[in-house]
Parts: C-alpha cells; sequence; structure tokens
C-alpha cells in the first residue's frame, strides 16, 4: 500500500505547466511541522515535494498561494536523473486529492465590516488546544 496523508502550508505560490499534451502540472513545496521540538525548543518541518494533475492542479493553482493551509492526499513516487554527471535520486508525492484549509491571511485579516471570515478562502484554522477531544 502506497498512501500519504499530509497537513501543510505552501512554500510559494504553486508553479502551474502544461504538457506538450495539454494536461496541467502543478508543482510545489509543501512545508509539515514535526511533533516534535528540537535540542533548543525550536519546531522543525519538513518540505516535501508534490506533484498535482488535471484539474487538481489547475484549481490549486488558481486558489492558493503561498502561506495557504492544504491537506494532501496521494502516494510517494521515486525516481533519479542524470545531473553533472552524478546520478540524482527524488522522492515526490504525487497528488490525488487536494483539501483547502485556509490561508495565512485568514489569521490576521478581518474584512472592513469587523467580520473574520470575509477574506477566508476556506475553513478557518483551529489549533489543536481548541479542539474538545
Amino acid at each position: 500500500m502506497n498512501t500519504i496523508n499530509l497537513i501543510g502550508r505552501l512554500t510559494k505560490d504553486p508553479d502551474l505547466r502544461y504538457s506538450p499534451n495539454g494536461v496541467a502540472i502543478c508543482t510545489f513545496t509543501l512545508a509539515v511541522n514535526r511533533d516534535f521540538t528540537n535540542q533548543n525548543g525550536e519546531r522543525e518541518a519538513d518540505f516535501i515535494q508534490c506533484k498535482a494533475f488535471k484539474k487538481t492542479a489547475e484549481n490549486l493553482a488558481n486558489y492558493q498561494q503561498k502561506g495557504s493551509q492544504v491537506g494532501v492526499v496521494g502516494r510517494l513516487q521515486t525516481g533519479s536523473y542524470e545531473k553533472d554527471g552524478q546520478r540524482v535520486y527524488t522522492t515526490d508525492v504525487m497528488v490525488d486529492r487536494v483539501e483547502f484549509l485556509g490561508s495565512k491571511a485568514v489569521q490576521s485579516n478581518q474584512g472592513s465590516n469587523g467580520d473574520p471570515f470575509a477574506n477566508s478562502k476556506g475553513p478557518i484554522e483551529v489549533s489543536e488546544d481548541e479542539i474538545p477531544f
């Protein structure tokens, strides 16, 4: 079984391109926090390369940006290529589904009428401390 579920933030705007056959391909890097802190008490993150295709790719590129939080369901795929005579190995998440969880702007921006959800692109973020179970 090869299934991966991740929640993280986009490290930069998604990069949308099209194959010669017209298939949309969106590449992005997802920063996923680790569950623990290092020796200095700082939380570290893993930076995971992801690829989405077709309508999922277009939606991601059109509606998400750097700092947006997303949930990703997909599978791991490894590969390799030659660069300057050296073999470079890659590991990517091939995305099957993306859930838009919110953007960084939701945390600090409010609409002109005081509505905290006025500028939201999706569900609000809730910390684990606020969940009653």
